[in-house]
């Protein structure tokens, strides 16, 4: 194993600056963990945990180059991802990171080009990479991505609207794959995903750690997801640390009220076993 950890969290923190009538608002505090070549780190967390902000910094989105720019700005600490600085990048650093770490935002299937086929919108990365690049071979890429995400080749003419929900979301992925990066970062991947395909899906996810040096960050509220596809889970509470290490023993133990409570939450109930009533014959 590599000694330079595909990701390096050391203290972070990460904040929203004040825009006119509207307060500061800190998403992150203090957050510190690795992932390291080959390792799948899982999070999780409530709604405004700051688990989207995190996971959009990691893959270098939205983070402003300018004092005037909206968008996270990192206050403490640093994130390094792939050896790149994020507090110190400059835009040759972001597009670096960016070529080398796929993205799946959580809103990823509402994204695709409306007016671009699915086979335009999956190699779109490749042609915004390198314009001459041929589009023969970018639509080759795009049936391997969209075969990979289990989708049938005759998607490949179709256009976002004529998919379903889940459809688009796959093709998203495949998109989000398909500059063969070496670090994926993917914000709720199964979300929307029809039940028929998802285990496929999650089953994908999961084999992602088995290509050499390739590392991922899942957000996910999908408890499926974190136990099949992941090392590690870490679980954020109003932006800090609040549980970290396989996802069974951070929730077989929890040190936290909210670990307690989330443990409770995604524990199956019990199935009430009633007792038969004895017949009496009356033969």
């Amino acid at each position: 194993m590599s000694s330079v950890p595909a990701i390096a969290v050391n203290d972070l923190s990460v904040e929203y600056p004040s825009r006119g009538a509207s307060a500061s608002c800190v998403a992150l505090r203090g957050v510190s963990f690795r992932v390291e070549a080959g390792e799948v780190l899982g999070i999780l967390g409530e709604t405004g945990s700051g688990k989207s902000t995190l996971a959009a910094v990691l893959a270098g989105q939205s983070l402003p180059l300018r004092a005037s720019e909206p968008g996270p700005r990192i206050s403490g600490g640093d994130a390094t991802v792939l050896g790149h600085s994020l507090r110190k990048a400059r835009r040759r650093d972001l597009a670096e990171v960016t070529f080398h770490v796929g993205y799946l935002a959580q809103d990823a299937a509402n994204t695709l080009e409306p007016s671009l086929t699915i086979s335009e919108n999956v190699s779109l990365p490749i042609i915004e990479r390198d314009e001459h690049y041929s589009r023969r071979a970018a639509g080759e890429r795009a049936a391997t991505m969209l075969d990979t995400v289990h989708l049938p080749l005759s998607v490949l003419s179709k256009y976002p609207y004529e998919l379903s929900a889940g459809q688009r979301q796959r093709v998203a992925l495949a998109r989000a794959l398909v500059l063969g990066p070496s670090v994926l970062v993917a914000d709720e991947p199964t979300a929307g995903i029809d039940a028929t395909v998802r285990d496929a899906v999650i089953d994908l996810l999961g084999q992602l750690k088995d290509h050499v040096g390739f590392s991922a960050v899942l957000v996910s509220h999908d408890l499926s997801v974190l136990r099949r596809a992941t090392t590690n889970s870490l679980v954020l509470h109003t932006g800090r640390v609040v549980g970290y290490g396989p996802i069974e023993e951070v929730l077989a133990a929890p040190e936290h009220p909210f670990v307690a409570g989330l443990a409770r939450a995604l524990k199956p109930p019990q199935r009430r076993t009633e007792r038969r009533p004895q017949h009496t014959s009356t033969d």
